[in-house]
């Protein structure tokens, strides 16, 4: 079953007291998520201008997606953002959302923005093969003089790759840190009991899995090193 975190938003505080506008939003939301069996876990309402992008709810409600693995759902597209920055940054941030009354916008802003990367990388690779073209034309000696030693250097990207993969762990440790400090608060400070309220707040684990005490010393270890 999609687990959803719902975002409603309102543009002034009279909305926000009255409950216009926000009603029908949540009755957008629920009829989607019922009609295709989702399971709404948290809602967030935020009373702020779309003009404006430091939205402490809209955060909060981002957080709470990502650390449960849910997609953000919002009734209309607008109520993220009327700002193409914004949402491109939302985007950018990996966090799964889209609109109820166009499901598939989130799909299709993705397809838009791969075409135009794609049409971007076929556009600088005939560059590149029209400048090499032009090069040996010239009579410029192409091809790497170093041979085999520039495969040896090829060879260290490994090490960047095992960077990134740190740097995600990291960036995933950081993200838990307020739900770890607030479990902990609670009183439960063993593994275990750290293990089962995350798995009964349904937040996964990087891998999308269930958390085990031997996941929840890997991870208080990461925090104990950032």
């Amino acid at each position: 079953m999609c687990r959803v975190v719902a975002y409603y938003r309102v543009s002034t505080e009279g909305q926000g007291r009255s409950g216009l506008g926000l009603e029908a939003q949540r009755e957008a939301v629920s009829s989607l998520c019922s009609s295709r069996g989702w399971q709404i876990v948290a809602e967030f309402t935020e009373v702020e201008s779309g003009k404006r992008s430091d939205r402490p709810q809209l955060q909060a409600a981002m957080h709470r997606a990502k650390v449960t693995g849910a997609t953000l759902v919002v009734a209309k597209l607008d109520r993220l953002s009327r700002s193409v920055a914004f949402l491109s940054a939302l985007q950018d941030s990996g966090g799964r959302f889209l609109a109820a009354d166009m499901p598939e916008a989130n799909e299709l802003t993705v397809h838009i923005m791969a075409a135009v990367a794609q049409a971007e990388r076929k556009a600088i690779s005939r560059r590149t093969i029209e400048a090499l073209a032009a090069a040996k034309a010239r009579g410029t000696r192409l091809g790497n003089p170093n041979g085999a030693a520039a495969l040896r250097r090829a060879a260290k990207g490994n090490v960047a790759a095992i960077e990134a993969v740190k740097a995600g762990a990291a960036e995933r440790a950081t993200d838990l840190a307020p739900v770890i400090a607030d479990i902990q608060a609670t009183g439960a400070t063993s593994l275990q009991a750290i293990a089962s309220e995350l798995n009964v707040r349904g937040i996964v684990t990087p891998r999308g899995g269930k958390w085990h005490p031997s996941s929840v010393r890997n991870l208080l270890a990461r925090l104990s090193a950032n």
